[in-house]
């Protein structure tokens, strides 16, 4: 059994290609974003990035769903940003096999997604303050990379192939 955390900055599509991803695959998909605490939300709202100490509560929930999911015998996805290793580590703890599909893409598509996206708490000028934290997969990380600008079927298609979970 495995569970995939689909990461990447804001504005990357973490929700849509994993959303996509976990219904052909038949598994549940998990909203990282649903589980920060309210202090994070209002704190992103305003316009402050999110440090090291504010996500490490939200990284152990996340953990506690994957743990969740496995116990249940269910694989899952997940949209969580796992911007650094340190956190993607957190989120290893959940289960013997945590993967990342780390969705990326140029600077200036994140831009017009995040300027286009309505009704999300995280405001674009915190683009800069991800990029600037994240750490992409090192070779010895399970996962794999994809183009956010590749429409989503193709995204999950290359996925399926690059994590082996074809046919």
């Amino acid at each position: 059994m495995q569970h995939v955390v689909v990461m990447g900055v804001s504005g990357a599509g973490k929700s849509t290609t994993g959303e996509a991803l976990a219904r052909h695959l038949g598994w549940p998909f998990v909203e990282g974003d649903s589980f920060h605490p309210e202090a994070n939300v209002a704190k992103m709202r305003a316009g402050i990035p999110l440090d090291d100490d504010d996500r490490a509560p939200w990284l152990r929930a996340l953990a506690d769903e994957i743990a969740r999911n496995e116990a249940l015998g269910r694989p899952s996805v997940m949209g969580c940003s796992s911007l650094k290793r340190a956190y993607r580590d957190i989120l290893r703890e959940g289960a013997p096999r945590v993967r990342f599909l780390h969705v990326h893409g140029p600077r200036e598509l994140l831009e017009s997604r995040l300027s286009h996206r309505a009704g999300h708490f995280f405001p674009a000028k915190l683009l800069d303050s991800q990029l600037a934290a994240l750490e992409p997969l090192a070779a010895d990380e399970d996962g794999a990379v994809v183009d956010m600008a590749l429409s989503v079927e193709d995204q999950v298609r290359q996925a399926l192939r690059l994590l082996g979970l074809e046919g």
